[in-house]
């Protein structure tokens, strides 16, 4: 018989399952969180919840705030079981739960006058993001782009924003205005130089109505950049069940994860931080060769897998990685495309961290889905994969397996798996996605009119000319024909 999450229930739990060792009446707010889901709860609410147990940093409480309509039902979920969650984490030969409690309230969502209130509190000197990597209004080129509409609205009404950057523009000014300190901003999105993109387009929308308020937030609001990892999948009615079923806890939103966790961060706080060191956080001067290495060579890497996989009609990240010819253009990708656009990184083996990645990958227990590291690949691409292949194709060096993956993606997006099977939305760009997939069955450079997405790699005719070849291979060949074809070219080559 499953136990209610709760907190008059977790003593229940607790004889079973371990739960918070603290007090939640210890605890106090510091930090406002925008976009709660289940990599904030794994990760940052994670680390939260050890350092308090460790009877450190209680007044570093989390207080969750969403925008979104969609924000409402999750903060419903979390309200009826106190804020609290189940953490499960899986691993091939284990899977452990307990029980967190972080965060202690959660700002009604889509209430702009209720977000800036909480924005403003003194008592708020943190205020982080987990808003996906498309939620930052960025170009192909990782530009701000003031043309979107909802950047536009906000900046024709700044006193009524709807953004998650209006509204911290608001937070600021309102604390400006008190002589309150400003916040730190701490952006926890698989975003390269996540702060330095934070701040651009803050102070740019700023600027769009008040230039002064921009200055003043470049001037005097800091925005750490930091490199955040843990694969963690969406969760369904399997993943409640297993909590209710093995664990004995009835949790209408439980998070499922591996057990590798990695955080690193820049230790710029004006206002102070929980003592995060303490759990195994990172604080170096610079996250930059450890992003990369984790967007490129992680993030890179679910991509690589995705599309073929998705093709194949594979539902799990774990059975794309038993499939020989998957698992081998991973790896070929990774050793000879990947790494070597990839800067040193302090105590770290490049190689090592992928041998890592592949283990990750084939976990059989965290049933991470092929359609989860497939979706909204119109923003990860940028974000994860023509990076690398820019970087290559300017130092002269191997690209071709990338181009593969950009027309893997490419047939992916016209809609149907090769078993015929029609393929869910899955893009919030997906009507224009498929559209233009289907002009490229005939006309591939149709694709490479996707300027937002590849800037200029899509003028270079080398690139242009291998994605022809591969993408006209996959309609004629299948699949696996195609990658094994890319594997016996390769390897010829060497």
């Amino acid at each position: 018989m499953a136990t209610k999450l709760s907190l008059k229930n977790l003593n229940e739990i607790g004889a079973t399952v371990a739960i918070p060792s603290y007090s939640r009446e210890e605890l106090s707010p510091g930090i406002v969180h925008i976009g709660i889901g289940n990599f904030h709860r794994a990760h940052q609410a994670t680390y939260l919840d050890q350092l308090f147990s460790k009877g450190m940093g209680h007044d570093w409480a989390i207080v969750g705030a969403g925008v979104l309509e969609g924000d409402r039902r999750a903060r419903a979920v979390l309200r009826a079981q106190d804020w609290l969650t189940t953490i499960v984490e899986q691993e091939a030969d284990r899977s452990d739960a307990h029980v967190i409690g972080s965060m202690i309230d959660y700002i009604e969502p889509a209430s702009p006058d209720a977000i800036i209130a909480g924005l403003a509190d003194p008592r708020t000197r943190i205020v982080s993001l987990t808003i996906t990597e498309g939620g930052y209004f960025l170009d192909a080129n990782d530009n701000f782009d003031p043309s979107h509409p909802a950047i536009v609205a906000d900046a024709e009404n700044p006193a009524s924003p709807r953004t998650v950057f209006g509204l911290v523009i608001a937070g600021l000014k309102k604390r400006r205005d008190a002589g309150t300190p400003p916040f730190t901003v701490m952006c926890c999105d698989n975003i390269p130089h996540n702060g330095k993109v934070t701040r651009n387009t803050l102070c740019s929308l700023a600027a769009m109505s008040d230039q002064a308020m921009s200055d003043w937030i470049a001037e005097n609001v800091a925005f750490p950049n930091s490199m955040v990892d843990r694969i963690t999948p969406a969760t369904s009615d399997r993943e409640r069940a297993i909590c209710r079923d093995e664990h004995g806890i009835e949790d209408g939103w439980p998070v499922f994860c591996e057990g590798f966790t990695q955080w690193v961060m820049e230790d710029n706080f004006p206002l102070g931080r929980p003592p995060l060191e303490e759990v195994g956080v990172q604080f170096v001067s610079d996250v930059m060769p450890f992003e990369l290495m984790k967007l490129r060579m992680l993030n890179g890497g679910h991509a690589i897998i995705a599309y073929p996989a998705g093709l194949m009609d594979i539902h799990f990240v774990h059975q794309a990685m038993e499939n020989p010819v998957i698992r081998a253009y991973l790896r070929r990708i990774e050793e000879t495309e990947i790494v070597p656009q990839v800067p040193p990184v302090p105590d770290t083996d490049t190689f090592e961290y992928f041998d890592l990645i592949e283990r990750r990958f084939s976990n059989p227990k965290i049933a991470d889905t092929v359609q989860r590291l497939c979706l909204d690949g119109y923003n990860r691409q940028p974000k994860f994969v023509v990076p690398v292949l820019r970087d290559a194709l300017k130092a002269g060096d191997k690209f071709d397996g990338l181009a593969l993956e950009c027309a893997l993606w490419c047939r992916y997006c016209y809609g149907v798996t090769e078993s015929g099977a029609e393929i869910a939305p899955n893009d919030p760009h997906w009507d224009r996605l498929v559209a233009l997939s289907r002009k490229a069955k005939e006309n591939p450079a149709e694709w490479l009119t996707l300027s937002d997405v590849y800037g200029d790699v899509a003028a270079n005719e080398d690139f242009r000319a291998r994605f022809t070849h591969w993408l006209n291979m996959l309609w004629q060949h299948g699949t696996s024909n195609t990658l094994g074809a890319y594997l016996s070219a390769d390897r010829r080559r060497n």
